[in-house]
């Protein structure tokens, strides 16, 4: 039992880990896959030119075209992503989500494109040569076939990796907050539903909130557990357990308080007994400050 516990414990530390990096090596996997996706490429072109012996242009040149691709599809990314994830796929609408996305598969393919041309020309003008695009029409309609695939094929990429992630990570919810009224106690728990297991978290043992979009990361000992709620509405749902708002993006629990230090600009900083700094913005200072008196 104690091996078991020790190896879920160590899972656990693997996954915040990752928790707290998870962009960064979502965008580095993408890079390993372009890096070798690309790389056959290059090699598939450089061969297909060179099956009569007389290839007509120089190695380089293949590699050149495939990773300034690869590399501009890097660059653009996040808005994809931010694009996936503001817009979730959805039965209703359907050709409004038709029109939605073909409008931003387009414009992520012209600066896709532009990125690419100004990257080659580049190189090639390092390299003592000239670039040739072609004509501009049917080189984009030609580009854009292949960015709309490839736009297509990262928007579903990034909607598993959300249903993936999720069901891994975990969703909380306040005990009883669907009845939640005026006269109803604050919950003592939070119910952690995470795969098919639900977990009891302490409320009182939540260092501090933070907004993140249509959720609350929930931080209690160095885990974080996503509440589908705004930050307002929580912080007044917990303002009886000692919770206040210090800042915009940014809620605390009075007893995960070690120091508080105040700035010349007017607004602060919260150290909290775990070690973790927080703003404590001068909007909302002078409420926090008379949740003590």
């Amino acid at each position: 039992m104690e091996y078991r516990d020790k190896q879920q414990q160590q899972k656990a530390t693997l996954f915040e880990r990752f928790d707290r990096r998870r962009h960064l090596y979502l965008w580095l996997a993408v890079g390993l896959y372009l890096l070798i996706n690309n790389g056959i490429n290059a090699s598939s072109v450089w061969m297909e030119h060179n099956r009569d012996g007389n290839p007509g242009i120089a190695l380089w040149e293949p590699i050149v075209w495939e990773y300034t691709s690869a590399l501009s599809t890097l660059i653009l990314l996040p808005l994809l992503f931010s694009m996936a994830r503001r817009f979730p796929p959805k039965m209703t609408r359907i050709g409004q989500q038709i029109l939605l996305h073909f409008g931003a598969s387009l414009v992520l393919s012209l600066l896709h494109v532009a990125l690419m041309v100004w990257m080659r020309e580049l190189i090639y003008l390092m390299l003592d040569n000239h670039y040739q695009f072609g004509p501009l029409v049917r080189e984009f309609f030609y580009e854009y076939r292949k960015d709309a695939w490839g736009y297509l094929f990262f928007y579903s990429l990034y909607q598993i990796y959300l249903f993936i992630y999720s069901r891994l990570r975990g969703e909380a919810e306040l005990i009883g907050s669907q009845q939640a009224n005026e006269n109803q106690p604050v919950p003592d728990h939070l119910l952690v539903r995470k795969l098919d297991k639900e977990f009891l978290v302490k409320v009182e043992d939540i260092d501090y909130l933070e907004s993140a979009g249509n959720y609350v990361n929930l931080y209690s000992g160095g885990r974080i557990y996503p509440l589908r709620a705004t930050l307002a509405t929580t912080l007044e749902r917990l303002q009886g357990k000692g919770f206040s708002r210090i800042h915009r993006s940014y809620g605390v629990n009075h007893n995960a308080i070690d120091n508080i230090r105040y700035l010349p600009s007017g607004d602060g900083e919260i150290q909290l007994k775990n070690g973790q700094a927080l703003s404590l913005s001068r909007r909302y200072k002078d409420d926090f400050k008379r949740q003590f008196h």
